[in-house]
C-alpha cells in the first residue's frame, strides 16, 4: 500500500510541514495584499509570498547549495526535499528512487527579458528544472515531470503510487511547486479571476480567488498491508477524469469531478470519511461545480474544508500541500476550519466547517479541478489499531 513515509512544506507560513500546520490550525494565513503597479501588472491583488532573503538563507545554508545557479522555484523546490529527507532514511542517490515534479509553470518568469538575467534559453522548459533538481541530490534517474494544470499534483501522486505498485522504483520523491511572476499574475486577471481582498470560499460574497506560492514534498514507499503501523496514512485510491466542458469553465453539472469521487468512493461508505479537503478557489463557478459534485455523490452531509484562505492558490503545489495538512488533520481527528467562509454561497447546501473541530472518520478525500476541464480525487486512510 502507498504509504507517506515523509514531507515538507516552504510556504509563507514557515519551511517546516509542522510549521505550516500549527499556523493554519492557530488561524493564521500567509495571504497580503499587494499593489498591483509595484508588482508590474495592473491591478492590486492578495496573494501569499514566500520570504526570498529567508528562502535564500535557508537554501545557502545547505550542503553544494553554490555548485550551480539556481532559480528560485528550484531552490525553494531544492529545500523542501532536503527538508523532507530529514525525516527519513532514504538515499536521494540511489538509483531506486524517482523524483517526480509537480508544477503548472516552473520558471516561466524567464521568458521576460527584463527578468532573465542571463540564464540559458533551455532553463525555461519544465524538465531542465527537474533534471537540476534531481540532479543536486546525485540521482541517477531521469525525473518525472507532471503538468497538468491545476490538478498537476494529484496526478503526480496518482503517477508516484502506479511506479510503485508497478515495482520500478523503491520510493518516490514528490515535489510540488509554483512561485508567482508577472505572467502569471496577469495571466489570471486576464480571465477577471483575482479578488483584491482575501478569497472565501463558497462564501455569497465571493469575489475570485488568490494565488500562492508554495514549495511542498512528499516522500512515499509501497508496504504491504501487515507492515503499516497505527499513525499511518495511505494513497488508497486516485482518479482523474476530464469531461473537456471549456478552456477556463468547470462544468456546470460538476460531471468530471463526480466521476472522479465516484470512482475513489467505489467500496467505501461516506461514514467512513472525516472530510472532504474541497478545491475551494472562492471563483464563482468552481466553487458551485465542487457542490453539485458533492451532492451527486452523496457527500452532502460530510464536513467540508477549504485551504485556500491560509495559502491562496498554490497552482502545482496545491495537490501536495493540501494533502500533507489534511493528512495531519486526519492524525489529529479534526477538520480544520474554512478560512473565509461565513455565508453558504452554493445552489446546493454543504457542511462547510466554519470552526476547527474534532470529527470522526478514518478516511478523507482530497479534490481539485483546473483548466481545460480536468478534474481529480484522492483517497487517504488513516491506519488504526496496529503497532
Amino acid at each position: 500500500m502507498t504509504t507517506l513515509l515523509s514531507d515538507n512544506i516552504v510556504s509563507a507560513l514557515g519551511f517546516t510541514a509542522d510549521e505550516n500546520f500549527r499556523k493554519v490550525r492557530e488561524g493564521a494565513s500567509g495571504l497580503t495584499f499587494f499593489d498591483g503597479p509595484q508588482m508590474g501588472v495592473s491591478e492590486p491583488f492578495v496573494a501569499s509570498v514566500i520570504d526570498g532573503a529567508a528562502l535564500d538563507g535557508a537554501f545557502h545554508a545547505l550542503p553544494r547549495a553554490t555548485e550551480k545557479r539556481y532559480t528560485r522555484l528550484e531552490k525553494a523546490v531544492i529545500l523542501s526535499v532536503a527538508n523532507a529527507l530529514k525525516g527519513v532514511a532514504v538515499d536521494p542517490s540511489s538509483a531506486g528512487v524517482l523524483f517526480i515534479l509537480s508544477t503548472t509553470k516552473g520558471n516561466v518568469f524567464l521568458l521576460d527579458p527584463d527578468d532573465n538575467d542571463g540564464y540559458e534559453p533551455e532553463r525555461v522548459c519544465l524538465w531542465r528544472s527537474a533534471e537540476l533538481i534531481a540532479g543536486y541530490f546525485g540521482n541517477p534517474n531521469m525525473p518525472l515531470v507532471v503538468s497538468s494544470a491545476c490538478i498537476s499534483g494529484a496526478c503526480a501522486l496518482i503517477a508516484a503510487r502506479r511506479a510503485l505498485q508497478a515495482r520500478r522504483c523503491e520510493y518516490v520523491v514528490v515535489a510540488g511547486a509554483d512561485l508567482l511572476s508577472r505572467f502569471v499574475i496577469a495571466g489570471f486577471q486576464s480571465f477577471k479571476a483575482l479578488s483584491e481582498e482575501r478569497c472565501k470560499p463558497f462564501d455569497a460574497r465571493r469575489t475570485g480567488l488568490n494565488i500562492g506560492e508554495a514549495a511542498a514534498t512528499l516522500i512515499l514507499a509501497e508496504k504491504p498491508a501487515e507492515a503499516l503501523l497505527a499513525g499511518e496514512v495511505v494513497l488508497t485510491a486516485g482518479a482523474v477524469c476530464n469531461d473537456a466542458n471549456h478552456i477556463s469553465g468547470p462544468s456546470r453539472t460538476g460531471e468530471g469531478a463526480c466521476l472522479a469521487l465516484k470512482s475513489v468512493l467505489s467500496g467505501v461508505d461516506a461514514g467512513e470519511l472525516a472530510f472532504v479537503n474541497a478545491h475551494g478557489t472562492a471563483t464563482r463557478y468552481n466553487d458551485e461545480m465542487e457542490a453539485v459534485a458533492l451532492h451527486r455523490a452523496a457527500l452532502q452531509d460530510v464536513p467540508v474544508t477549504g485551504l485556500k484562505g491560509y495559502f491562496g492558490h498554490t497552482l502545482g503545489g496545491a495537490g501536495i500541500l493540501e494533502r500533507i495538512v489534511s493528512v495531519r488533520a486526519l492524525r489529529e481527528g479534526i477538520v480544520l476550519k474554512t478560512s473565509g467562509y461565513d455565508t453558504p454561497g452554493v445552489s446546493q447546501p454543504l457542511r462547510i466547517a466554519t470552526r476547527t473541530q474534532s470529527v470522526g472518520g478514518s478516511r478523507c478525500i482530497n479534490m481539485l479541478s483546473g483548466f481545460g476541464g480536468c478534474n481529480a480525487a484522492l483517497l487517504y486512510t488513516l491506519v488504526k489499531g496496529r503497532g
